[in-house]
C-alpha cells in the first residue's frame, strides 16, 4: 500500500472517507437525542472508537460521540451539541477522569475528498463541560526545530486538511497525538501549546539529541513522520506507530528507535501500523508487558497484514492473525481480543490459535450484526464492547466465545402499530443489508413479512407466521436476495407485513 499525502486514504481515519459515505446510508433514521438528554440508544451505528475508564465507555460513532456509566442502560449523546456540531469522532482517550476527543471531517477540494483535523475538546468532569483546542498548525515560519544540539529543518503543516488526529495519549504530565500530515506532538499545558516530536527519518534507525543530525522533518519525504498510533506504558515508555514502522521511546520522546520490517531479523510484518496495545499480564512475581501492534504491508512486497507482538521490548517480534487488517485490539489479562475486517477474534495462547465470533445475534431483541466489519474493541473487567459497521456489540466471556450477545443499535422509534420503514433506504445487495423496522403490541403476535417487485411479483417471503412478543419494536433482515437466492435487479421493491389480521405496506430502492 502507497501512502500518498494529498490523497484520500483507503485506511483506518479511525474511520476511512469510504465509511464517512456510508455514515448516512446506513441509518438515516438514527438518535436525535441530544446532550441535555439521556437516551437509550448510542448516537449511531458505525462504532470506530470505544475508550473505557472505570464504569465509564466513551464511544465514537458516525453521529459523534456517545457515552454510559451504566453498562449502556442509557447514553448522553453529543452529537450537534454546541462543542461538537456535526463533527466525526477520530481519537478518543481518557484516564483519570479526565477524556480527550478529536474531532474531523471530509472536505471536498476539486472534485477529490480529503479528510481535515477539527482539532479536539476535552472534559475534566465526566463530559458535563468542554473545553475546546484548535487543530495544532504551524507558522509558515516555523521551519526549524531545536532537537539538543542540532536544528533540524522542519516543513511546517499550516493546513488542517490532512492534518487530522488518529490517535492520542496521555501520561501524568503530557498529551500525545498522532496525526498524518503534523506528525507526533506533544502538550504539557493541556493543548494551549504544542511542540513537535522528532522521530527518526526513513533511513535512520534512532535519534538521539545529543548525536550530530542532518534531516528534515517532513511527512512528504518521511513515511515515518506520518503517525497513525500512539500510546503509553506505565508513563515511562512511548510507542508510536507510522508509515515506516514502530518507534520507542524510554525517555519521554527525546530520543527514539525504529523496528520495522528491513531493520530486523524477526520484524513486524508491515510497516504502516495502524494500532497499537499493551498487554499487562499479571505472573504473580510482576506484571508483564506485551506490545501488540496492527501492522499492515506498505511499500515492499515482502510486507504483509498480520498482528505483530513483542515480549522483549521490540528487540524481536512474532506474527499471528496472517492477512487480516486488524483495526484495534484489547486485553484482558492473557485473553487478547481483535478487531478486523473479517470479525470479531479471540485468542487465549498468544495467537498460536485463534477463535472468531460466529453470529452475532441478540437473543432479547433479536437484533443480528450482519457485517463482518469491527473497528474497535474495549475491556470493560468481565465486559467486552466491541464497535462494528452495524452496530455496538457487548458480551461477558466465558468458555463459549460470545454466546450472550447485547446489540445497541440506533433507530427511530416508531411507538406504535400502523407504522414502519425500512434503513437503509436506498441499500445495495453486495455492501450491506435492508432492515425493516416495525411493532408489536399484542402479547403474542403472528408475523409475515413478503417483498414484491414493481409488478407486485412475490420474490421473496422473509418470515411467515412467526411468533413475535408484544409491546416492542423488531427489524427483519432482508439482504436483496429472492428466494431462490438470487441477488434482485436495481428497482423498487414493495413489502407487506402482516401482524395477525392488520397488513401495513413500504418502499424499499435497491441500487447496486
Amino acid at each position: 500500500m502507497r501512502l500518498k499525502l494529498l490523497a484520500p486514504f483507503i485506511i483506518l481515519l479511525n474511520f476511512s472517507y469510504s465509511q464517512l459515505k456510508t455514515t448516512y446510508q446506513l441509518n438515516p433514521f438514527e438518535n436525535k437525542a441530544s446532550a441535555s438528554n439521556f437516551s437509550d440508544l448510542p448516537g449511531g451505528n458505525i462504532v470506530t472508537n470505544i475508550c473505557v475508564c472505570n464504569d465509564t465507555v466513551w464511544i465514537g460513532t458516525s453521529k459523534g460521540l456517545s457515552m454510559t456509566t451504566d453498562g449502556g442502560k442509557t447514553w448522553k449523546n453529543y452529537y450537534k451539541t454546541p462543542e461538537f456540531g456535526e463533527s466525526k469522532i477520530s481519537a478518543i482517550a481518557c484516564r483519570d477522569g479526565i477524556v480527550w476527543v478529536a474531532l474531523a471531517r471530509t472536505v471536498k477540494i476539486d472534485n477529490n475528498y480529503f479528510p481535515e483535523g477539527l482539532g479536539l475538546v476535552y472534559s475534566t468532569d465526566g463530559g458535563k463541560t468542554w473545553t475546546k483546542v484548535e487543530q495544532p498548525i504551524d507558522d509558515k515560519n516555523d521551519t526549524v526545530e531545536v532537537y539538543g544540539i542540532n536544528q533540524i529543518k522542519a516543513l511546517p503543516v499550516t493546513t488542517t486538511v490532512n492534518n487530522i488526529i488518529y490517535d492520542i495519549a496521555l501520561t501524568n504530565n503530557a498529551i500525545f497525538i498522532a496525526s498524518f500530515a503534523g506528525g507526533l506532538r506533544k502538550s504539557t499545558d493541556m493543548g494551549r501549546t504544542w511542540q513537535r516530536v522528532i522521530l527518526p527519518p526513513d533511513n535512520l534507525n534512532q535519534v538521539n539529541p545529543n548525536d550530530s543530525l542532518s534531516f528534515e522533518l517532513n511527512p512528504v519525504k518521511n513515511y515515518n513522520h506520518r503517525v497513525f498510533s500512539v500510546i503509553s506504558v506505565d508513563d515511562s515508555i512511548l510507542w508510536v506507530g507510522t508509515a515506516d514502522g514502530i518507534n520507542k521511546s524510554t525517555d519521554g520522546g527525546r530520543s527514539w528507535v525504529k523496528f520495522n520490517h528491513q531493520n530486523q531479523s524477526m520484524p513486524i510484518s508491515g510497516n504502516f501500523v495502524v494500532a497499537l496495545g499493551n498487554q499487562k499480564i499479571n505472573t504473580g512475581d510482576e506484571t508483564k508487558n506485551i506490545i501488540w501492534g496492527a501492522t499492515i504491508n506498505a511499500n515492499d512486497p515482502e510486507e504483509y497484514k498480520a498482528l505483530s507482538f513483542s515480549e522483549d521490548g521490540g528487540n524481536t517480534w512474532r506474527t499471528t492473525l496472517l492477512g487480516e487488517f486488524v483495526h484495534n485490539i484489547a486485553f484482558k489479562d492473557s485473553i487478547v481480543y481483535a478487531v478486523s475486517d473479517n470479525g470479531l477474534w479471540r485468542t487465549k495462547d498468544l495467537g498460536k490459535s485463534w477463535e472468531k465470533a460466529s453470529r452475532i445475534v441478540d437473543p432479547s431483541s433479536r437484533q443480528v450484526i450482519y457485517t463482518n466489519i469491527f473497528y474497535s474493541i474495549g475491556v470493560q473487567r468481565d465486559t467486552i464492547w466491541a464497535g462494528s459497521a452495524d452496530g455496538l456489540v457487548k458480551f461477558t466471556d466465558s468458555i463459549t466465545f460470545g454466546d450472550n450477545w447485547t446489540i445497541y443499535r440506533t433507530y427511530e422509534k416508531i411507538e406504535g402499530l400502523n407504522k414502519t420503514y425500512a434503513y437503509p433506504n436506498p441499500f445495495s445487495p453486495w455492501l450491506e443489508a435492508s432492515r425493516i423496522h416495525y411493532s408489536v403490541e399484542n402479547a403474542q403476535s403472528k408475523v409475515t413479512i413478503e417483498i414484491f417487485d414493481f409488478s407486485m411479483r412475490k420474490v421473496r417471503t422473509l418470515i411467515s407466521n412467526a411468533s413475535r412478543s408484544g409491546k416492542r419494536e423488531y427489524d427483519e433482515i432482508w439482504d436483496g436476495k429472492d428466494d431462490a437466492g438470487n441477488v434482485v435487479p436495481n428497482g423498487v421493491y414493495f413489502y407487506r407485513i402482516k401482524i395477525d389480521d392488520k397488513e401495513m405496506y413500504g418502499k424499499i430502492l435497491v441500487v447496486q
